[in-house]
């Protein structure tokens, strides 16, 4: 017999209705869980439906919305919180859920501030987890299921459990450090990429231009670990030597990076960052991206037998 324990969630609320939060709802209502999507700015939840339902036309399951937050959580078994990376506004809005609905899983969509931060204001965290999921949401089979210091193994189970009958890859990050897995290790090589650019060792289109063509080919394939393994640790250890003591180490952002920030050069979205980016380029590395991820993982996909196979 199911208890609340272990009752598999049947419904969902996504808090924020920007890009992730749209494309997560539509994930769920497409895999049959009844979603509902909210957002503080209304003007922006009609295009979010539009864009949620376009994933799943016909689902019985399609998104409804609610400009009103308290009653979109209402009575959910999983809310997702989906909004700003800003710890306050997050702090104060578990807050706000929390009394809305008092026996909800309340699971964060941050990519890098620790859940048991976000939960702090709460009486009792047992019910919030850390829920990453990268982006886009719908294409990237990962999600990042965080425990914060007081998180309940109800809590950890039932969001894997929800995950996986999704269709997603759910990995338990059993320790709540600041970027978790994935930002840890993609931001530790952007440091050390940036630092290469600062430093004037390459421009920046030489750093992506190896790193596509090198390591990026087989990451998806072989990760660290693995690879750490398959060339052998005693050349591992050989080579840490002679590398890690010239590796940047700095605990704090590039300065190139501060610079470039506080003159506007914010990169795509200004047109001019590391590299330039001139009208419609960002789009088109978006589709490329997507274009992207779709093929590598329709590769992994087994293929059908034909008819006349034996």
């Amino acid at each position: 017999m199911l208890t609340e324990v272990n009752r598999p969630v049947a419904s969902v609320a996504v808090v924020g209705a920007g890009l992730m939060g749209r494309r997560i709802a539509g994930l769920m209502a497409r895999a049959g869980v009844r979603a509902t999507l909210t957002d503080v700015n209304a003007a922006v939840l009609d295009s979010a439906l539009a864009d949620a339902r376009a994933m799943c036309p016909g689902n019985e399951y399609l998104v409804d919305v609610d400009p009103v937050v308290a009653s979109a959580v209402a009575g959910v078994d999983l809310v997702i919180e989906a909004v700003i990376e800003n710890l306050d506004i997050k702090r104060t809005l578990f807050a706000e859920l929390r009394a809305a609905n008092p026996t909800a899983i309340l699971a964060t969509n941050s990519s890098v501030i620790p859940i048991s931060a976000i939960a702090a204001d709460l009486d009792d965290a047992s019910l919030t987890v850390g829920m990453h999921f990268w982006n886009p949401p719908d294409l990237i089979p990962i999600v990042e299921v965080i425990r914060g210091t007081g998180t309940a193994d109800e809590a950890m189970d039932r969001s894997m459990e929800l995950l996986s009958r999704v269709g997603k890859m759910p990995v338990r990050v059993e320790r709540d450090v600041a970027g978790f897995v994935g930002n840890r290790l993609q931001h530790a090589l952007w440091r050390e990429a940036i630092d290469l650019v600062a430093t004037g060792v390459c421009d920046a289109e030489t750093v992506d231009l190896v790193v596509r063509n090198t390591i990026g080919l087989r990451l998806a394939e072989m990760g660290p670990i693995e690879n750490a393994d398959y060339v052998g640790l005693d050349l591992t250890l050989a080579i840490h030597e002679q590398v890690l003591p010239s590796i940047n180490r700095d605990p704090f952002p590039s300065p190139l990076l501060e610079r470039m920030v506080a003159e506007g050069n914010l990169g795509a979205k200004t047109g001019e960052g590391f590299l330039d980016w001139p009208a419609g380029s960002r789009e088109a590395a978006a589709s490329r991206l997507s274009a992207h991820v779709s093929a590598q993982l329709a590769a992994r996909s087994p293929q059908p037998e034909s008819k006349g196979s034996s």
